[in-house]
C-alpha cells in the first residue's frame, strides 16, 4: 500500500486532500496543531495515522517523519499547513512577532520537512522512474500583493522558491516537485473575509464566479502526485477560478 505525509490534514485543504488519498487506497500519515477530538471523522479511518504537532517545530517535524517511514516508504508528501497572520496589520505596521509566526509555519516548515521527506524517498526504488512526489501548497499571494498581510505573502513567495528549489535538486533521484497556488478557497482561513469576497466575485475578480473549494485543491494535488503528470517538476498551478489572468 501506499504511503502520503499530509500536514495541516484537520483544516479545509489538508482534510480533504488527507480524504482524496484515503480514497485511492493510500495510507495517510497526517500532521496537524488541532486537537484530534475535532475530526473524529477522518481520525476513526483504518488508514489514517494522525500525529500532533506543528510543523514549526523541529522535533514534530522529526516525529512525524519517523512515524510515516515505520511503514518502509514515503511515497507522497503535500505541503498544506499554512496561517494567517493573527491580525492584519498595514505593511507600515507589520510586527516581527508575526512575521515570525507565519514565516516559521509556512515556509521554515514547509523547508525542513521537504528536506526530511526527500532524504528520505531519495532511497526509494524507483517505480516506473519515480522515487516519490511532493506537493506545496503555496498560494496567489505568492505574487499578488496584500499590503495589509505582507508577511503572508512573502512567506508564499518563499514557498515558490522552495518548490523551485527542491524540483532542481531532487531531479536527479526522480522526485518531482510542483507547487499548487490557490485562489479564495472557502477555509476557517477566509471565513472573516466572506462578505468582502463575495462582492468582489461578483463583480468580476474570477472569470469562473465562484468561491473554490477545498477539493479543487486536494483533486489537483492528487493529480500532481499520483503519476498523471510524470514529466513536469518545477511547476506553479493556479488553482484559482482564472484570478492569474491579465485581461483588458
Amino acid at each position: 500500500m501506499k504511503t502520503a505525509m499530509v500536514t495541516g490534514c484537520l483544516g479545509g485543504i489538508g482534510k480533504a486532500t488527507a480524504e482524496i488519498f484515503l480514497a485511492a487506497g493510500y495510507t495517510v500519515f497526517g500532521m496537524s496543531r488541532r486537537d484530534p477530538e475535532k475530526a473524529k471523522e477522518i481520525l476513526s479511518h483504518e488508514n489514517f495515522v494522525y500525529v500532533q504537532g506543528d510543523v514549526a517545530s523541529s522535533e514534530d517535524r522529526k516525529r512525524f517523519v519517523e512515524t510515516a517511514a515505520e511503514a518502509g516508504r514515503i511515497d507522497v508528501l503535500v505541503n498544506v499547513a499554512g496561517v494567517a497572520p493573527k491580525v492584519r496589520n498595514d505593511l507600515l505596521e507589520m510586527t516581527e512577532e508575526s512575521y515570525d509566526y507565519v514565516m516559521d509555519i509556512n515556509t521554515k516548515g514547509t523547508l525542513f520537512l521537504t528536506q526530511a521527506v526527500a532524504n528520505r524517498m531519495k532511497e526509494n526504488e524507483p517505480i516506473d522512474g519515480i522515487r516519490g512526489y511532493i506537493c506545496n501548497t503555496s498560494s496567489l499571494s505568492a505574487y499578488a500583493v496584500s499590503v495589509n498581510r505582507g508577511e503572508y505573502c512573502v512567506s508564499k513567495a518563499g514557498v515558490s522558491m522552495i518548490t523551485a528549489l527542491f524540483a532542481e535538486r531532487l531531479a536527479e533521484y526522480g522526485i518531482p516537485v510542483n507547487e499548487i497556488r490557490p485562489g479564495i478557497i472557502a477555509t476557517e482561513m477566509t471565513a472573516g473575509v466572506r462578505e468582502k469576497y463575495d462582492r468582489l466575485i461578483e463583480g468580476g475578480l474570477l472569470p469562473i464566479k465562484r468561491w473554490g473549494q477545498p477539493e479543487d485543491i486536494a483533486k489537483a494535488a492528487f493529480a500532481l502526485c499520483t503519476g498523471a503528470l510524470p514529466y513536469m517538476t518545477g511547476q506553479s498551478v493556479d488553482i484559482d477560478g482564472g484570478f492569474h489572468i491579465r485581461s483588458l
